[in-house]
């Protein structure tokens, strides 16, 4: 089944309204521009046009038989190392977007085609290039994005511009970053994080709230460093405090390593002690043993001695 398109999903408008474009709304994720099919193929020459598609698919399965899946939603690995959606730049003297998308698609999947009922949304993308960037997707069975799956390792691009396809974690596990948050996490090329992020909220395959958490997740505050100069300059107590708590540590440091050496000369001393003590009485065993002997020998002399006598 294909999927619907923004229209179909803020349902039916008022006759001579126009419709809302959405946006994004999750904080921590710098909004893009959104405009129309219609505004985007009215921009000049000097625009280019990049298309790509999210694949997706329902998916009943329990992780660890507990934790639902939700849906399966394709991703890529490219040849930078960033995560990107199947698609590519398409040029409009040439091509249709969706006769460019599919172009495109065929060399890095192989056995899909999207049509304009597939289209999602556009966005003027951020930075110098004037870029519009258009989205699409498509619904289909697990068993379907399976199949593209399996296409995907023999395209043409496999291993060349593509790395290999990967499933987007829906879930957020109970340390409140394993799933999502974690694949967040990651480097991603251009307006990708974002396209994800909108098509979960627009297809309410994640809700807005989930998604807030799991951008929040990956935001984590750093540990606040000690800058000795700028709290001597701010705040002369902060500083001195902090130099006294450095001063403490390396005491407590030295003193560790100063019971360290103490026990470990220790031990020496006590195993030198044992080894004099053991040869010692080894010497002191060997002298009591010649002693015997030579006792014995004279008790022998003394008896042949004597019966010489006799």
């Amino acid at each position: 089944m294909a999927a619907m398109g923004t229209m179909a999903v803020m349902g039916a408008l008022p006759a001579g309204a126009l419709p809302p474009l959405p946006t994004l709304g999750v904080p921590g994720v710098p909004e893009l521009k959104p405009l129309t099919r219609y505004e985007a193929m009215r921009l000049g020459p000097g625009w280019s046009h990049s298309c790509h598609a999210m694949l997706y698919a329902p998916n009943p399965g329990m992780l660890f038989g507990r934790i639902p899946l939700r849906y399966a939603v394709l991703m890529q690995m490219r040849f930078d190392g960033l995560l990107g959606f199947p698609g590519g730049f398409v040029d409009r003297r040439y091509w249709s977007l969706e006769d460019g998308l599919n172009r495109v698609l065929g060399l890095g999947l192989g056995c899909v085609r999207l049509t304009e009922a597939d289209y999602l949304c556009s966005h003027l993308t951020e930075g110098p290039h004037r870029v519009v960037a258009h989205f699409y997707a498509r619904q289909l069975t697990l068993e379907e994005l399976h199949t593209i799956e399996i296409s995907a390792v023999h395209s043409r691009d496999h291993g060349l511009e593509v790395m290999g396809m990967v499933r987007v974690p829906l879930y957020t596990q109970k340390d409140r970053m394993g799933g999502l948050p974690n694949f967040l996490a990651n480097s991603f090329v251009g307006t990708a994080k974002f396209q994800l992020l909108f098509a979960l909220k627009i297809l309410n395959m994640v809700p807005e709230e989930k998604l807030a958490e799991a951008v929040a997740a990956t935001q984590k505050p750093k540990k606040p460093a000690i800058d000795h100069a700028a709290g001597g300059m701010g705040n002369p107590a902060a500083a001195r405090h902090g130099n006294e708590l450095a001063a403490a540590a390396k005491a407590g440091d030295e003193l560790a390593d100063r019971a360290e050496n103490q026990a470990a000369m220790q031990a020496a001393e006590q195993a030198a002690v044992g080894l004099e003590s053991g040869a010692m009485a080894e010497q002191l065993a060997a002298e009591a043993a010649e002693q015997q002997a030579g006792l014995g020998a004279n008790a022998v002399a003394e008896h042949v001695v004597a019966e010489a006598m006799e």
